[in-house]
């Protein structure tokens, strides 16, 4: 969107639209190999950390979860939670952090808080969708440091928070008004906690191509 002046000094925005070429790498001649970054995926062994598995694996009306996807997401139409291999993750903490955020969002859904009727513009960017997100994040970190991984965490956490503070433009109602809906969402998680010891239907579905040991 482009703001202009009007001649009554009155402020308008535009949709202004701009093309760019991109060209792959394999087109480009002349760069230096040590330039291009490698394309193999990260991979480690992955550690599950009890006490965030159990958060997870115990909440009783949890979305499902799929695993090995190419990105983490969450769909309402479906709620559904689709997050990559924790294997891909360059920490077990990191993994976990981003979950956290994803379930956060499902906690939104209509048959849960309802909190995506009172923020229906998820337009990326948008303020709907920056409050979302700042919720999301906020839940996530309380989560972490429920769960005593926060010290690995809560750079990141911190950092993303205030990104989209800034397309709020630092609104410090909004931000109160995000940190009130995240402790709603977490409260919601640990009190639909099942008391362990008892069956649990499994919620991990992993992908087809990959069976995680858990």
């Amino acid at each position: 969107m482009l703001e202009f002046e009007q001649k009554d000094g009155e402020t308008d925005k535009v949709t202004m639209l701009r093309y760019y070429r991109v060209f792959h790498i394999d087109d480009v001649e002349c760069i230096d190999p040590s330039k291009i970054p490698s394309g193999e995926s990260h991979d480690h062994d992955f550690d599950p950390i009890a006490s965030c598995e159990q958060l997870v694996e115990f909440w009783e009306d949890s979305p499902k979860i799929k695993l090995g996807c190419n990105k983490a997401c969450y769909l309402p139409s479906l709620d559904k939670v689709e997050m990559p291999s924790p294997r891909t993750f360059y920490k077990d903490e990191e993994y976990y952090s981003v979950l956290f955020h994803e379930l956060l969002h499902s906690t939104g859904h209509k048959s849960r808080l309802n909190r995506h009727e009172k923020f229906p513009n998820y337009d990326f960017g948008s303020k709907d969708y920056s409050q979302e997100e700042m919720v999301a994040e906020m839940g996530a970190a309380y989560l972490c440091g429920i769960c005593g991984i926060e010290n690995a965490t809560i750079d990141n956490s911190a950092a993303y928070i205030q990104s989209w503070l800034k397309k709020l433009k630092s609104d410090s109602k909004m931000i109160v008004m995000a940190a009130v809906q995240a402790q709603r969402a977490v409260d919601y998680i640990l009190t639909h906690q099942r008391k362990p010891g008892l069956p649990i239907s499994s919620r991990l579905i992993p992908s087809e191509e990959e069976m995680l040991p858990y």
